[in-house]
């Protein structure tokens, strides 16, 4: 059996900065690993997904990043920096927590 996760990042910024957000998150995956693995026989996939609009804007913490949801756990991020991608990865798919600092409670 195959179980896909999901990140979805909104690329609406003006800056730009969820592209690069995406490009970090998928670059981390792959270095760390976790892109692709074998959990209790079976096959667990990541996938990062831009998206125009997650509609988070007046939740997120106004800072410059992206905000992202994961998805099946439906966590929700904010203010997401590219610089921000390894330690997202490492906690969130790595050790299974959420990521405290950066973590937007609906």
């Amino acid at each position: 059996m195959k179980q896909i996760h999901r990140l979805f990042v909104c690329t609406a910024q003006k800056s730009g900065v969820g592209k690069d957000v995406v490009k970090a998150l998928k670059k981390e995956l792959k270095h760390q690993g976790l892109h692709k693995q074998e959990v209790n026989g079976e096959t667990v996939r990541i996938q990062v997904q831009t998206c125009d609009c997650l509609d988070l804007c007046k939740n997120c913490k106004k800072g410059p990043g992206a905000a992202l949801i994961a998805y099946p756990e439906a966590v929700t991020y904010g203010n997401v920096l590219p610089t921000d991608a390894a330690a997202l990865v490492a906690e969130h798919f790595g050790r299974g927590q959420v990521l405290k600092r950066l973590r937007v409670e609906k």
